[in-house]
């Protein structure tokens, strides 16, 4: 099976404050689906409160990120799947739930890991 990631930057999920309650009880049943499925692996947005850091091969930790991941920011879930179509169509209940589109890629497979 492979691993997918289904992610969106926070950017594209505008919704009101009124919304909110259902937009977040909507992803939470996805969620729920995708475990009770046995696809889910993880998932979580990433805190943008919590500024990035980079840490160097000999432990050296800096401010900052790499120049194209400053606007890394956004909901992220990894599935496991059998196919391609099948990411497609979690993504596209993702996207229902979250009310914005999903990107969907591929994780290369590891026989290691």
């Amino acid at each position: 099976m492979t691993k997918y990631l289904i992610s969106f930057p926070s950017s594209v999920m505008v919704v009101s404050a009124d919304e909110l309650p259902a937009v977040a009880d909507a992803a939470h049943a996805v969620v729920q689906h995708a475990k009770d499925a046995g696809v889910w692996v993880f998932g979580g947005g990433i805190d943008e409160g919590v500024a990035p850091v980079m840490v160097d091969g000999d432990g050296t930790v800096g401010e900052g990120t790499y120049p194209q991941t400053r606007q890394f920011d956004g909901g992220f879930t990894v599935l496991e799947l059998p196919t391609r179509e099948a990411a497609l169509e979690w993504a596209a209940r993702i996207a229902t739930a979250c009310r914005c589109a999903q990107e969907v890629r591929e994780f290369m497979y590891d026989p290691e890991s």
